[in-house]
């Protein structure tokens, strides 16, 4: 797949993993996760990314936790359709951007956010467009980032260990080094910890 395809893929994605699939999942242990990292380092003016927000279950959760100043990027459409009928007090209350993360990133200030995360979003960037679209998440990162990526690719769906594998044989999961690329670009990690869906959770801070 070449990068048009791949952000073709997701910006019209249905069925599953589709924006109404994971809406009627609600928040998961990514929710928890997030929530609670973000409220353990910052308080609830801080203002917030989710880069692939989609129908929006981990924002609602950091909502629900008394965060306001909420932003989303996402690049299908009609997950923002679907957030405003399952969210609609977060709906009121945040910013969504609709389009690529590539595009989108470039129009914010330098450490325009106090915290940055992705959740199973940032491992599906083309390595065409990878170091490009993670100099700008650095960037726009004031001081905490969080990645939930998928770092094995001995999980299901997976055809073997390597840098890429493909989700029911349809859309690439590139396999990267969260650790390494983001203290290339001046953080520091804080903390490394697998879920029980083979992600794993990484908490960066700048020094």
């Amino acid at each position: 797949m070449n990068p048009e395809d791949v952000r073709e893929e997701w910006a019209e994605r249905t069925g599953e993993f589709s924006p109404t699939y994971y809406a009627h999942k609600g928040p998961n242990e990514a929710s928890e996760q997030v929530r609670d990292l973000v409220s353990h380092f910052l308080d609830r003016e801080a203002r917030v990314l989710e880069i692939g927000c989609s129908s929006g279950r981990h924002l609602a959760h950091l909502h629900d936790g008394g965060f306001e100043n909420l932003h989303g990027i996402e690049i299908n459409a009609d997950a923002i359709d679907v957030l405003r009928e399952e969210y609609p007090d977060l709906a009121a209350d945040a910013t969504f951007h609709v389009g690529d993360a590539g595009e989108i990133l470039p129009e914010f200030d330098d450490g325009a956010f106090d915290a940055v995360y992705s959740v199973e979003t940032l491992q599906h960037i083309h390595p065409d467009e990878a170091e490009t679209v993670f100099d700008e998440v650095a960037r726009v990162t004031g001081d905490l980032l969080l990645t939930v990526e998928n770092e094995s690719a001995r999980g299901a769906g997976a055809r073997e260990e390597a840098d890429v594998s493909y989700v029911n044989d349809e859309f690439p999961l590139y396999h990267r080094d969260w650790k390494a690329i983001f203290e290339q670009r001046g953080f520091a990690q804080l903390l490394s910890e697998s879920s029980k869906r083979r992600d794993t959770l990484r908490a960066f801070r700048r020094p």
